[in-house]
């Protein structure tokens, strides 16, 4: 059976930073799309950023370009999201997406809460 499993939330202060790290027993792991996601209560989930099967390419939403970076380790079957200069508006449960197509409808794992505090 598949498991994702996200680990690394937290609290932390504006301007902090934060680096989530997700396993994925997906098989084989470096044929997989990997991507971020955040929901807060209310809202719907929103896309982060994601890194195709071969890394080659990351992609970013707007509001995280430049102080997020998504990055992979095949060898250890884990996504990393290193995120600076955090904001308030940051905070939610942060979940990560395993995906052969790349359309997100696969793995997905539990989540992580991340809080940032003004």
């Amino acid at each position: 059976q598949v498991q994702v499993t996200e680990s690394g939330g937290g609290l932390v202060q504006a301007g902090g930073s934060l680096r989530l790290s997700c396993v994925a027993s997906v098989r084989p792991f470096f044929g997989y799309h990997l991507a971020w996601f955040r929901q807060v209560p209310g809202k719907e989930r929103e896309f982060v950023a994601s890194i195709t099967r071969g890394g080659v390419s990351t992609f970013y939403a707007d509001s995280v370009a430049g102080r997020f970076t998504i990055s992979r380790v095949n060898a250890k079957s884990t996504v990393y999201l290193q995120m600076n200069s955090l904001k308030p508006e940051d905070t939610g449960v942060y979940y990560c997406a395993a995906d052969l197509s790349g359309n997100w409808a696969e793995y997905w794992g539990q989540g992580t809460q991340v809080t940032v505090s003004s």
